[in-house]
Formats: structure tokens, sequence, C-alpha cells
């Protein structure tokens, strides 16, 4: 794989089987072809599940995104990657599922909620590639993306994820239809999640980086949020300054290197992955005063804010449920 131009990974990914190579496809296509598109995808991903106010009420109950949302970012971002570069099933991967299953595992959250996050990280990365990949997806890519996620899915307990790639897509829109709506804690975690985005760059350039964002999001976005409208040029500069983006990209070399766990934006493991492991990451325990109906059975609260009880860290499978 040291020749081959441009489309070498396309080639490579063309050889592969979408559903018995799904992670090596997904990785290919992640780290190496769209490093870039994947990584803005899944944050506007984020983005979009805060418009569920049982998923932005809890997030707003931590108060994670008020005194820790670039840490919060780092930590979701690095945890995904690991098990992107190193497989799931990796030792590194089975430490960062790990990771992930406790901190979910603490909280009573509905099945439909973990299968609605699922489902953004297969069709928001895929939408946005549409419009913006210096290239059009594969077929193999859409599908591998489909049943990575769904045998992630299986490894962190979530039940009756879609074994078909229309249907999954039709369960997020159905979700999305009955759940967007207006709720103040939208707003408030969206906001912070907007003044980290912004924090990323000079303070004369936060108030252009949060219209930015905010050009990118859909109107039924919007209303869930509260947010203004970005002006309708700016929209349209952003969709234009992308693409030209995408034709300055097609020109360059093929990426010999994976920019999976080498994010130049994390900011709080320095150096990530020297010197880390998955299990430095991750958010911490609930706070002391959080409502106990948010707490998932069999978890309480002992004097001084100590949780106890069962902490789930639900074991992968062995088996891949991919069909």
């Amino acid at each position: 794989m040291l020749g081959g131009g441009r489309y070498r990974w396309l080639r490579r990914i063309e050889e592969l089987d979408p559903v018995r190579d799904h992670h090596e496809i997904y990785r290919l296509s992640a780290g190496y072809e769209f490093p870039f598109d994947y990584q803005r995808a899944l944050e506007l991903a984020l983005l979009r599940t805060y418009c569920v106010p049982s998923i932005s009420a809890l997030l707003d109950a931590t108060g994670e995104f008020r005194v820790r949302a670039q840490q919060r970012y780092d930590d979701t971002a690095l945890l995904m990657a690991e098990m992107v570069e190193h497989g799931y099933d990796s030792p590194r991967g089975r430490e960062a599922l790990r990771v992930i299953n406790r901190a979910h595992g603490r909280y009573a959250i509905s099945d439909d909620d973990m299968r609605y996050v699922l489902s953004t990280f297969v069709y928001e990365p895929i939408d946005w590639l549409d419009r913006y990949g210096w290239r059009p997806l594969h077929e193999h890519e859409r599908l591998a993306a489909f049943h990575y996620y769904r045998a992630v899915g299986a490894r962190m307990g979530i039940r009756d994820v879609p074994a078909d790639f229309d249907a999954f897509r039709d369960f997020k829109r159905e979700y999305e239809r009955a759940n967007f709506r207006y709720a103040p804690s939208n707003e408030r975690v969206g906001a912070s999640t907007l003044d980290l985005f912004a924090s990323w760059y000079p303070a004369p350039l936060r108030r252009a980086a949060r219209l930015g964002v905010l050009a990118l999001l859909p109107p039924d976005l919007r209303a869930a949020f509260g947010f203004p409208a970005a002006p309708r040029w700016l929209s349209g500069a952003l969709t234009a300054g992308l693409r030209a983006r995408a034709a300055v990209v097609r020109l360059l070399p093929a990426r010999r290197t994976s920019r999976l766990t080498r994010a130049p934006r994390n900011r709080t493991y320095p150096g990530y992955p020297r010197g880390y492991r998955p299990t430095d990451l991750g958010a911490p325990p609930p706070p002391p005063g959080i409502d106990p109906a948010l707490l998932r059975d069999g978890l309480r609260r002992r004097p001084g804010g100590r949780v106890e009880g069962v902490d789930p860290v639900a074991v992968p499978v062995d088996d891949d449920p991919a069909p």
C-alpha cells in the first residue's frame, strides 16, 4: 500500500467486505480518507442529541458541560477513536468500552435514547460527506459504518438496534420527529457547547465561530435549542468554503498515517496517546445533589457524596452481532 496514488485507500476499501471487514473499512475511512469530515460531523451529531429534552436534562444535571466542557469533548472523541483505531475487541478498545459503559451505567438512560445517540454516529457523518466530502462515499463505507456501530452498540448493552441500514435510519428520523422540541436544558447545554467550539479560536474570532456553527444547523435544531438563525449569506459562504476545501483535498496525496488518536485540538491530555491509557479518560461519578430519579436503579448516595451500589461496566460480547 505504499503506492497507488490518491485513491489507493478506496481501492483497498472496494476489496473488503462491509460486513466481515466493517472495522477495517471504517478505520480507513475515518482515519485516513476523511478525518476532518468525521470529526466535524460527529461534533454536529453530538449537538443533535442535545435537542432531545430527556438527553439534555441529564447532561445539564451533571453540570459537566458547564465546568468541564473541553474534557468531556476530549474524553468522548478519544474514547471513540481508541475503538476505531485499535478495534472494539482489542485491549485498548475494551478498556475504552468499559469506561464508556461505566459512565452510562450510572444513569437511568432509556433504551430509545441510547439507540438514538448510536444512530447519529452512523448517519450524521454519511450525510455530511454527501454534502462536503472530497469524493463520494463508497457503499462499502456506508454499510461498514452501520455494522461497526451495531457491533459497538451490542458491546454497550444497547438492545434492539435494527438489523438493517435503512431501518435504523428510519428509526432515527421517527425518533427526531417525536422528540425534538425546545427545552431550557437543551439551550443551556447547547450554549455551553457553542462556547466550547468558540474557545478554540482567538477572542476576536469567537463570535464569528459561533455564527459559523449556527449556519450549519438546520431549522429544526435551531428551534429545539432556541437559537437564532445565522445570516443566509453566511450559510452560503460556509457551504462554498467547505466544497472548495474538498476540491483542494482531492488533489492531495493519500494520507499515510491515521489521525484518529492524534487529535491536535485535544487540550486535556497533552501528547495523547503517548503516556495514556483509555482508563485515564472518562467522566467523574454523579455530583452530590443530583436528582435520584436520574440515577440507575441500584445506585444510591451515601453522606459525603459517595456513590455506592451496582456500577455496570458491560463486558464486551465475544461474537460480532452484525448480520
